[in-house]
């Protein structure tokens, strides 16, 4: 049985109240027993945040990393780094990383192997763009992406990874893939790992990352291959982000 996971990702938005907040409400209200919550703040909120959600059931993850432990990256965070702030999951490969900072495959896989070598649960995220979705190439995209890193990791390192699928056109856009279409390409990724072992195909957690919110995070949920939701704007509302994690039970 996988444990459903909802991770909030607050991209560069948000403030220290924000995060006292969170604290707060999540002390109070109750959610779902077996469900784990992550909140990925900005970097400058990750030791307020670890002080505010201690007594809670949230726990710290971050939006990136460097591939490197230490070194002349200025602006650069590495995993050792986080790890003593007690971050627990960290993003990689996110769209927004991908095309804004121009990051590839491969230095994707660098960053997902840099969290898996720092005992960090690394977030792994796919998807295609509109255009490649209308010229009937998403599956082609999402397995590339997918594919390049898998092939790349040990045995044990595949079953250490969650992956998260975000269409780039629902992302911020309003736009959501129906659940039909978001089952579809989940099912496609679970099938692509079964191709490893099957045990790490029914294993694997996988997140839907195109734009969840309260309205429609409990039909999302309820397909058999999400395993949960990587939320954006969403996350930044206590309430909203509580009504989804409530839809996971």
């Amino acid at each position: 049985m996988r444990t459903p996971l909802i991770a909030g990702n607050w991209k560069m938005n948000g403030s220290a109240s924000l995060v006292e907040d969170f604290g707060r409400a999540f002390a109070e209200k109750s959610f779902p027993a077996s469900l784990d919550v992550v909140i990925l703040p900005p970097f400058p909120y990750l030791d307020a945040a670890r002080r505010a959600f201690d007594g809670t059931r949230l726990r710290l993850g971050a939006q990136t990393l460097n591939p490197l432990h230490s070194g002349a990256r200025t602006g650069e965070v590495s995993g050792r780094m986080l790890k003593e702030f007690g971050v627990e999951f960290a993003l990689v490969g996110h769209s927004e990383r991908r095309q804004l900072y121009r990051e590839d495959d491969a230095a994707v896989y660098d960053r997902l192997l840099a969290a898996l070598n720092t005992d960090i649960t690394p977030i792994l995220c796919v998807g295609e763009t509109l255009e490649e979705r209308d010229a009937g190439k998403t599956m082609d995209v999402v397995l590339r992406q997918v594919g390049y890193v898998m092939a790349r990791l040990e045995p044990e390192q595949r079953t250490r990874i969650a992956i998260a699928y975000e269409p780039v056109w629902a992302i911020g856009t309003g736009r959501t893939a129906t659940p039909d279409q978001a089952q579809e390409v989940m099912a496609g990724i679970r099938e692509y790992q079964a191709s490893f072992d099957r045990d790490l195909a029914a294993g694997m957690r996988l997140l839907y990352g195109g734009s969840m919110n309260a309205d429609n995070a409990a039909e999302l949920l309820a397909q058999p291959d999400i395993d949960g939701g990587l939320v954006g704007g969403a996350s930044l509302k206590v309430d909203d982000f509580l009504a989804i994690c409530q839809s996971a039970g």
